[in-house]
């Protein structure tokens, strides 16, 4: 029997800035989830998704990672094509999408102010991130959503950052065999630049899916 993950409390301290932002978010929507955003997939998933942090209108307000914010939409709309998901997407936890044999989670699971957690932030998150990675017994590949993720995955597993550089696209095996697959993140800011077209995120997807012998959809 697969054990679960240690997750963090739903008061946890271990940040103070992103406690105090917590609160400050519990105070003006108390009926946002306003609390360490829980992963979005079965432990017996193949592939693990790892993004940055919840949207403070996104995963904040609604409970479940990309859901409710502009990121969401490609991620999501994506995932279905290359059989990791079924379903359609309506940005609410109750929209009846459903992840197969996939799992998403963020590097730091509470909302930080900007968007942008600390260095020291995501190293005292990263300890989760770990767990849920060894609870996870089928796991093949991680798909890290840009470099913070990467390297956060890379602390996750011991290694050090120099041990797989991110490029977009690329596909790393490390030394105990699991998949890093990296791509830009799906923000807004990087499709409205074009950094990550739909196109590159598609092909990114579709390439580690390829690699873990899942090129077929999932029955």
């Amino acid at each position: 029997m697969t054990v679960p993950p240690a997750v963090p409390d739903r008061d946890c301290g271990l940040c103070p800035r992103l406690k105090e932002y917590r609160t400050a978010n519990r105070a003006a929507h108390p009926e946002w989830h306003n609390a360490p955003v829980p992963s979005f997939g079965d432990l017996d998933a193949r592939l693990l998704v790892v993004g940055l942090a919840p949207g403070v209108r996104g995963a904040n307000r609604t409970g479940r990672p990309f859901t409710g914010d502009f990121a969401g939409v490609l991620l999501y709309q994506t995932l279905p094509r290359h059989g990791l998901a079924r379903g359609s997407y309506g940005a609410s936890p109750d929209d009846g999408l459903r992840p197969l044999s996939c799992r998403i989670t963020n590097t730091v699971r509470c909302v930080p102010p900007g968007n942008l957690p600390t260095t020291a932030e995501i190293n005292a998150c990263n300890p989760f991130l770990a767990a849920e990675l060894a609870a996870m017994p089928n796991l093949r590949a991680v798909l890290a959503l840009g470099l913070v993720a990467h390297k956060a995955v890379l602390r996750a597993k011991g290694l050090k950052a120099s041990q797989a550089v991110f490029r977009h696209g690329a596909i790393h095996e490390l030394p105990d065999g699991l998949l890093l697959a990296d791509s830009y993140h799906v923000s807004r800011l990087n499709t409205n630049t074009g950094r990550l077209t739909e196109a590159m995120f598609h092909d990114a997807v579709g390439a580690i899916v390829a690699r873990m012998g899942q090129d077929q959809p999932a029955r």
